[in-house]
């Protein structure tokens, strides 16, 4: 991301959950409120707004002008609006096409949001919504869900690296046991490896409680030219599709994406502090573990009998919980884990803090083709100045 530099200058969200008595607009402009008050701006100064959304069309019939129906309810007027939809990483995406157009002088102070409204009334409608995020010609009937796919990965890395399954239930406990202190997420109860142990399969060998929840949603950032107070340099900002196999080598799409922005950032995985990854169930930190290049293959296991992803750890992942404590409102979990990110950096997280924390990662992927997610998105943050 050639240009200027481009700070996260404000936050907002709406709590993610169940809200069946709150539409879209509504999650949306609480989200976008919050955001341009932390930044203590108004609308005025937005010259463009980025909206990351992957099934409304589907679930609440409204397609294409998405971002304008949102915005124009709190007053947004004029400004370009554009609206993003890249199934799981259509908020990092978003993020991603916002700091390119401050980057660029294209728009000196632009507002990301994403929302996702999941709770319709109908679960059977949502999961073949969510199911419409794989290649259809090929996915389509013949039974699969994403948490399939993710178990049958989890299972390869599992006997890659000789992991087994105390590993999978240590993890999802770490990640709502963070989750507690997270004001963001659906699930703030600590879990027990015993709790996880005893819900029932989903796809061996993922149980219900390693599945991130269905919700509802949103999150927003300001993003700017200049810094201001708070604000959180963007150092890189990387999507990458899957690659074919057989033509581009044997890297997955978040070890692409990841690779791209560590380049971009002039940095190393040794060099963070920590990591918000896309644990749409909490076992895939396993594999997210070595693609990021937090260790090396074969180091997985040690990685996790040391506890190295745990607050407190050599490198924490997912010190907010994660998707899997937090829920996974579709279109809002990219800009969510920005909003973790640069929380992280400003010290301001709380219970969730790491401490000293001045470089963060955050990784975003969604939909599927191919052997691999249909894309990733890899931001890497830094808090300027802080030691």
């Amino acid at each position: 991301m050639q240009g200027r530099s481009v700070y996260v200058r404000g936050l907002g969200f709406h709590p993610f959950g169940r809200h069946p008595g709150k539409s879209i607009k509504q999650l949306a402009a609480t989200a976008a409120l919050g955001a341009l008050d932390d930044a203590g701006t108004d609308l005025r100064t937005i010259q463009a707004a980025f909206c990351g959304n992957a099934y409304a069309g589907l679930l609440t019939g409204q397609e294409s002008i998405r971002g304008e129906t949102w915005l124009r309810a709190i007053g947004l007027s004029r400004a370009a609006v554009f609206n993003v939809e890249n199934a799981c990483a259509s908020g990092g995406s978003a993020v991603h096409l916002a700091a390119l157009g401050v980057a660029s002088g294209a728009y000196d102070e632009v507002l990301v949001v994403g929302a996702e409204k999941m709770f319709v009334g109908d679960t059977a409608k949502t999961l073949q919504a969510l199911a419409s995020s794989a290649d259809i010609e090929v996915m389509s009937n013949i039974g699969m869900q994403f948490a399939a796919v993710d178990a049958i990965r989890v299972k390869e890395v599992m006997e890659a690296e000789e992991v087994d399954e105390s590993a999978l239930e240590w993890i999802t406990a770490k990640n709502h046991g963070n989750g507690v202190h997270n004001p963001m997420a659906q699930y703030r109860k600590p879990m027990t490896v015993e709790q996880v142990r005893a819900s029932r399969m989903i796809a061996d060998p993922i149980r219900l409680f390693m599945c991130s929840a269905i919700s509802d949603g949103a999150a927003a950032v300001v993003l700017s030219a200049k810094p201001g107070r708070g604000a959180v340099k963007i150092r890189a900002s990387a999507v990458r599709s899957s690659p074919i196999r057989d033509r581009d080598g044997e890297r997955p799409t978040p070890a692409l994406a990841a690779d791209a922005a560590y380049a971009e950032a002039g940095l190393g995985p040794k060099d963070l502090d920590f990591a918000e990854v896309h644990d749409a169930v909490s076992p895939a930190e396993l594999m997210y573990y070595r693609e990021l290049g937090f260790c090396d293959e074969g180091e997985v296991a040690k990685f996790v009998r040391e506890k190295r992803s745990a607050i407190g750890g050599s490198m924490p992942v997912n010190p907010s919980g994660g998707l899997n404590s937090r829920g996974h409102p579709v279109g809002a979990t990219g800009v969510a884990q920005i909003v973790e990110l640069t929380k992280q950096l400003r010290g301001d997280a709380g219970g969730c803090q790491v401490e000293g924390a001045r470089i963060g990662l955050a990784h975003n992927a969604g939909g599927w083709s191919g052997d691999d997610p249909a894309v990733c998105v890899v931001h890497i943050l830094e808090a300027e100045g802080r030691k």
